[in-house]
């Protein structure tokens, strides 16, 4: 089970037993802080009485040992965060432990005495944790791959779990796709005794909606410049933090307001130049490179970039399977590994700019969802329905082709697709409902034999303004489901470590004080962030329509991918299979593949599905990452 996970951790290897309790902890190592074998897991206290595998990094290990320090006698033989979580869990326990901490992670406590397993993870979910019985044995791991590799496991696809992941290019917490088989979610613990319950049950330590209801009740009074000010303190520390490091360290740069913030602070903290990387593509629709070189020149950084060619690009479809070892459809998932690679080539960790979208009203979305729906509310649902069915039959590209002509939201990049979003919105009955549409894709039940499973999306909670619950929900279902997924699993997949300043708590708390006008003002999202950055880069390096991180796959599965999606979309092998309604598949391939519609991020939460249930499915065996180097 553990060598399954050896790309998360290359360094080292360590197992601990206690046979006689029937209980065994296993972890790998990505050394990172103390790279000597004082860092070692699974970790045994002191007194013998706890042991600890533990996955993450914790920001504020050098207060957490300080406090410890001062509370009475104590002693560190090294200055992994390993130890200090280890001491910090013996002197006050798993909860008071968690409240306490800074970081991200995931971790697995055995306490000898009580005779108690703890499983716990971080506050927005950075780090994964999986869990569940595989017959009488209580499984746990980071990836999924992990219990297949026990030999008691036995993988049946949960359907409504595969329902979910359809609509949302995911599975969301706390589901997995195995029936049995959990996600922790974040911010969550649970303790399993000799004599509990089968199903633990699942205890929080933070709560972001209690966050954001107390944020909207207690808001930040200060003017913008104290706003302003304010932000950029606890950025500026949220980054130093995340510096911290006894390797060499880089981060992603897109050139956008989230990525070169980031970028700019740590080069503000750092005595020289911060070393950034980003992938580039000679497709213009989807570059980011030119812009990030441009802000990499002003910040002085040391700037690496790789242009890649569409083949190479589309050489990583094989890979992905084994990556994710889950279903997961983000297409951005090319891209976001391709950069890992790059970065690991020179660093062992690189910081991210994810997170500022959700925290400061950064997607289109909470821009354009209520302008829209003032606009178009006041026809009836039919006739909306029947403009979103006809904008919907004009293919992306040929939107592009009529920018021009379509006003302010065509001035977006990749506008067509914007469009399709646009025109599913117009089915919707409320404005709930459109944003369910905007973030979304398939809308038809084509989950053969599916139960409707709840979500956090059925659970709103108490903030007056729609913006910021739809700010809210990304937060807790597309951020840590499927972006912090993303991130975790490119860069672990490359042995790099991947972290994100954004989401420091005491940043999440201060962005949930501050009134909606200071993050959405007028067209403009993100403008407090916007107004820090402005500070360290020139706003004209760094204002454009936003682009994301994404690929042509539409053209590209009319084109060279044609051949490989043909075979996983065949109708008998769907039929066959008996997991999803194989006409209604084939309607919208063809449909694409005629240019009567563009389906490309359908199709492609489809052939994701396939391809993983072709290759991981119901494999037990090692991970074929295991085996490979991670410098590959």
């Amino acid at each position: 089970m553990v060598r399954t996970l050896a790309h998360r951790g290359p360094d080292d290897e360590g197992v601990w037993a206690d046979a006689d309790a029937g209980v065994a902890l296993g972890a790998r190592r990505l050394a990172i802080r103390d790279l000597s074998a004082a860092g070692h897991q699974p970790m045994l206290s002191p007194t013998g009485r706890l042991v600890l595998a533990y996955n993450g990094e914790l920001y504020n290990a050098e207060e957490v040992r300080e406090s410890l320090l001062q509370a009475g006698e104590l002693t560190f033989r090294g200055h992994s965060d390993t130890e200090v979580l280890l001491a910090a869990l013996e002197k006050w326990g798993v909860e008071a432990t968690l409240v306490r901490l800074n970081g991200m992670f995931a971790f697995a406590l055995w306490d000898r005495e009580r005779r108690q397993l703890s499983l716990a993870r971080d506050r927005m979910g950075e780090k994964p944790l999986y869990y569940g019985w595989a017959g009488d044995s209580f499984l746990f791991g980071s990836e999924l791959k992990a219990l297949r590799g026990h030999p008691d496991f036995v993988p049946e696809i949960e359907r409504s779990a595969l329902a979910l992941y359809m609509q949302h290019s995911c599975v969301p917490a706390p589901y997995s796709i195995y029936r049995g088989i959990r996600k922790l979610p974040p911010a969550s613990f649970v303790v399993i005794s000799a004599d509990a319950e089968r199903e633990p049950a699942v205890r929080t330590y933070w709560s972001l909606a209690q966050v954001a209801q107390a944020g909207a009740s207690n808001r930040f009074l200060g003017n913008d410049a104290e706003a302003v000010e304010q932000l950029d303190a606890l950025l500026r520390d949220a980054v130093r933090k995340r510096m911290i490091s006894d390797v060499p360290l880089g981060a992603f740069l897109s050139g956008g307001i989230d990525s070169s913030t980031v970028v700019a602070l740590m080069q503000a903290a750092s005595g020289h130049p911060v070393k950034t990387f980003t992938i580039g593509t000679h497709d213009e629709a989807f570059n980011e490179a030119k812009d990030a070189a441009a802000v990499a020149r002003h910040l002085l950084t040391e700037h690496t970039e790789l242009y890649v060619m569409p083949e190479e690009a589309r050489d990583i479809i094989p890979l992905l399977p084994r990556l994710y070892d889950e279903p997961f459809a983000d297409s951005s998932q090319i891209p976001t590994y391709l950069v890992a690679k790059l970065a690991r080539q020179h660093v062992a960790v690189s910081l991210s700019g994810d997170g500022g979208d959700e925290l400061f009203g950064g997607y289109n979305r909470h821009v354009w969802a209520r302008r829209l729906w003032k606009r178009m509310s006041w026809m009836p649902r039919g006739v909306r329905a029947g403009v979103g069915r006809m904008l919907a039959t004009v293919p992306a590209a040929r939107w592009e082709m009529m920018a021009g002509a379509l006003g302010s939201i065509a001035q977006h990049r990749m506008s067509g697709h914007k469009v399709h979003k646009m025109a599913a919105a117009l089915h919707a009955k409320d404005l709930p409902e459109v944003y369910q549409r905007l973030a979304t894709h398939w809308q038809e039940p084509v989950v053969l034999d599916a139960q409707t499973l709840p979500t956090q999306l059925d659970e709103p909670p108490e903030i007056p303004d729609f913006i910021e619950q739809m700010m809210y929900f990304d937060s807790v279902t597309y951020l840590p489901d499927d972006i912090l997924v993303k991130l975790d699993r490119a860069t672990m997949g490359v042995s790099l470590e991947g972290r994100v300043p954004f989401l420091d708590h005491r940043l999440v708390e201060f962005a949930w004080r501050l009134p909606l006008a200071m993050k959405v003002r007028g067209t403009t999202g993100k403008w407090i962030l916007r107004q820090v950055l402005h500070k360290y880069v020139p706003g004209e390096l760094v204002e454009r329509p936003k682009m994301g991180f994404g690929l042509p796959i539409g053209d590209w599965l009319r084109g060279p991918l044609r051949d490989w999606a043909e075979a996983l979309l065949d109708e008998k092998r769907l039929g066959d299979e008996g997991y999803l309604d194989a006409k209604l598949v084939r309607d919208k391939w063809q449909q694409h593949l005629a240019g009567k519609a563009s389906w490309a991020y359908h199709l492609w939460d489809v052939l994701m599905f396939q391809s993983w249930h072709a290759e991981c499915a119901h494999d037990p065996v090692e991970s074929t990452l295991a085996a490979r180097p991670h410098s590959a």
